[in-house]
This record gives structure tokens, sequence and C-alpha cells, in this order.
């Protein structure tokens, strides 16, 4: 039986992977989440040793998807994802002293702890777009992170259109920098006059607007 995914607020109807991939809120303003859980067993976590990072991502992964999307597809949009960052091991961890460690998550193309999912979240879109010949707007708000995240991955892409608002000139120049440079014809930015607050507002009332 296939996965199925409910709201938090319990007033949306149930969905299967792919719509919720596209979906996002659900209509009703909750977010959606397995209606149950999968479990990986203490067995198949002790199996993931030493795997590499695309074949833990997998692992993880695949039962959330609950058979979705082909298997061969899955780790070929896993592996063109990581791919993409700039350390083999994607999200090594550095030792610095005998008890304490720390997980390096800005190897992504932005440098963002972000990228490590939006760089996989964009392919999964654009597969489940291409597959139903469907097209996709993505409007979006940041400060900074999210919008050069986001923005990075989705370009390019036939089936998104991304539009990112963000506070004029209240960014860092780096990621300014990041995101006004990108000339891809399907990503648009739109300064906003004000703060992050009145980025997010103009989203809010966009995404509570179902029609």
């Amino acid at each position: 039986m296939a996965l199925r995914y409910v709201s938090t607020r319990g007033e949306a109807p149930e969905l299967g992977f792919e719509d919720v991939l596209l979906t996002g809120l659900a209509r009703d303003g909750g977010l959606y989440v397995p209606a149950v859980w999968p479990e990986l067993s203490s067995r198949e976590m002790t199996h993931l040793q030493g795997k590499s990072y695309e074949d833990i991502a997998y692992a993880v992964m695949h039962p959330f998807i609950g058979g979705a999307i082909p298997e061969a597809e899955l780790k070929r949009m896993i592996a063109e994802a990581y791919a993409s960052f700039g350390h083999p091991a994607v999200a090594p961890l550095k030792q610095l002293d005998d008890n304490q460690w720390l997980l390096e998550l800005f190897h992504g193309p932005t440098l963002a702890f972000k990228d490590v999912a939006m760089q996989l979240l964009a392919r999964l879109m654009d597969w489940a777009l291409a597959k139903r010949r469907s097209r996709a707007t993505i409007v979006g708000a940041t400060s900074g992170d999210t919008g050069s995240a986001a923005e990075y991955a989705m370009r390019g892409k036939k089936g998104v259109r991304v539009f990112m608002t963000s506070p004029n000139g209240r960014m860092s120049p780096f990621q300014q920098a990041q995101m006004f440079s990108l000339m891809d014809e399907n990503i648009h930015n739109i300064a906003v006059e004000g703060v992050f607050d009145d980025c997010q507002d103009i989203v809010k009332a966009v995404s509570n607007d179902l029609e």
C-alpha cells in the first residue's frame, strides 16, 4: 500500500508523495507528514556504516517516497544533486578534539546548509512536473540563504519558475551578488522596500489565496 501524507492540522485531504511534493503547505495551513511513519531497524541502521552519503540518503529517503519514484530514477537524482558539492563526503565530519565533532554543511554551490535539501528537491520537483507535463511557480521570501540555495537549485529547470522577494539593501553583498547575477530565464528576483517580514507577508498572502 502506497504511503499517504496527512496535514498536521487535520483539515486537508490525504495525499501521496508526488502530490505533497508539488503542493507544499497543506490547504489548511498545516504541514504534510506521513500518516504512518516509516522506521529503519537497528540492523538497517548498522548496515549503513561506511556507506557513501548518496547510499545513506537513498536508504533514509526511500521509505518516505513510498515507491512513487522508480529506484533507478531516485538514485540518479541523488547522485546528480550531491555531485554539485565541493567535498566528496558532501557533509564531512571534522574532529575538533577527543569528544567534539563538527558537521560541515557549507560545501554546496551557495555555501549555505540549505543546499543539502534544495539541490535534491529541485530535481524531484522537475521529475514530477515533467511526468505530469505541468509547470509550477514558486514564490519565496529570503534574507539571504534561502533565496540563493533555492535559485541555484531551480535555475534552468524547465518546469519551474521562481519569484524570490528580498528586502532591498538588507542582504549581505555576497548573497545579493549570488542571487542577482543569475541570468536564467526561470529565475526572477524582486527587491522589496522594507524588511524580511514584509517579504514574508507577501508570500503568505499569495499562499493563502488558493484560487
